[in-house]
């Protein structure tokens, strides 16, 4: 039984008329679903729930088993503390999040027929918009090794591909200064997806080279880095450290002729706490402070671990990065400078190493990875989630089947279009 059938029965009530307890025996009443989340984080936020009579609001995180809680790494993942409910089909362990507390679990019951199980999966698959996109969904279900390992390798190459040429056009601007052009992609990447545009604006109004005369003071570079945000003025220095942080920046700003980026280009929305804007712009600042030159650091490390310990610059900091974060950093800023360095420096051997590096991190859990999970998909490492994400994008969504290998390959046995 595939997730996205709990997610379907969950989402469409199909439940009603069956009688929903926890594993421990107390009553459980769905009062409203919530919204299904395709991005990072639970997969249903904003549910309300009455648990023994007792009003609960928060998100709801669904397995097939209650051990795959522990095979996605979720009781370490701080963005799960608040699940109020796990559901699942089979309670095969308790379940705890990264505090140690035990969370509630419901075996959810439903129509537990085989033929209208089978039906609400093909209009599950209809429901969802991934798979109305991918027009092979059916073929790939039936038989997910029509997605051979050899197609996803090129797909990863052509992936980086494509972030070299983003790379090239950076080193343009930047007059072949690849330290600078490494900082305004790094601090675009730093955004992780919400403020990246953001962030990409501030590091180019905030040129590296003011940062670095100040390096040795992170005070200074936080200063400097949450003044150019926009983020830090009166109205928002309401505290002492904000207040000093705004008179150094202030001076910093006139002796560097500094003009802020308009605080409306950030979001804050429905982030999580640790996309705060202002965490993510003090983290950078402390990167900077820990490391004049991060990508030449980036380029002599290595191994992965190495490469982590760049970013991990100070274990008693109050506002270090996580390990996925990190990973994330390395995925899609620091593996794809290497890679485009050593193809600059005509070195193959290396740029195929910064290739396999790939294969040594875990896969990323955004929405188009966990979808294609969802298809039976084996995604273990960022080279499956990297090359997956690129056919999705580049293949899948523009409809560019018969230049897919997948797609291709369907359209010749069947000899015809899907």
């Amino acid at each position: 039984m595939p997730e996205i059938l709990l997610h379907y029965i969950w989402h469409q009530r199909l439940w009603q008329g069956f009688e929903q307890v926890t594993t421990d025996g107390r009553s459980v009443e769905i009062v409203a679903v919530g919204r299904h989340n395709l991005g990072a984080g639970p997969d249903f936020t904003n549910v309300h729930l009455r648990i023994d009579g007792k009003d609960y609001y928060g998100s709801v995180e669904m397995h097939v088993c209650s051990s795959d809680w522990y095979r996605h790494h979720h009781h370490t993942d701080p963005a799960y503390d608040h699940i109020i409910l796990h559901v699942v089909r089979q309670a095969d362990k308790i379940v705890y999040n990264s505090h140690g507390e035990p969370l509630p679990q419901c075996v959810l019951r439903y129509p537990d027929n085989e033929d209208y199980l089978s039906s609400l999966l093909h209009q599950a698959h209809e429901m969802d918009g991934f798979q109305t996109v991918l027009r092979c969904y059916r073929q790939l279900a039936k038989s997910p090794e029509l997605l051979e390992e050899d197609w996803k390798k090129l797909l990863l190459i052509h992936r980086l591909g494509c972030k070299r040429d983003s790379i090239q056009r950076l080193l343009q601007i930047t007059e072949e200064d690849w330290e600078v052009a490494f900082y305004i992609s790094l601090a675009r990447n730093f955004g992780f997806h919400y403020n990246s545009s953001a962030f990409e604006i501030l590091a180019l109004h905030t040129p590296l080279r003011y940062l670095r005369k100040h390096r040795d003071s992170l005070f200074q570079l936080t200063a400097v880095l949450l003044g150019q945000s926009g983020l830090l003025t009166d109205n928002s220095a309401t505290d002492e450290e904000h207040r000093n942080l705004l008179n150094e920046y202030r001076f910093l700003q006139h002796k560097f002729d500094l003009h802020p980026i308009d605080k409306a280009l950030w979001k804050r929305g429905f982030n999580r706490p640790q996309n705060n804007p202002e965490l993510r712009i003090r983290q950078f600042a402390e990167l900077l402070h820990h490391n004049e030159f991060v990508f030449s650091q980036c380029l002599c490390a290595n191994n992965v671990d190495n490469l982590r310990n760049i970013f991990f610059f100070a274990k008693e900091s109050t506002s270090q990065l996580g390990k996925a974060s990190v990973d994330l950093l390395l995925i899609n800023t620091v593996i794809p400078y290497r890679y485009a360095y050593n193809l600059w420096r005509n070195d193959e051997k290396k740029a195929e190493e910064a290739l396999e590096l790939y294969a040594l991190l875990p896969a990323e859990g955004n929405s188009i990875v966990r979808q294609w999970k969802l298809l039976g998909q084996k995604v273990a490492t960022a080279a499956d989630s990297q090359a997956l994400i690129h056919l999705y994008q580049n293949y899948c969504q523009p409809q560019n089947c018969l230049n897919c290998g997948v797609g291709y390959q369907v359209f010749l046995d069947e000899n015809k279009l899907f």
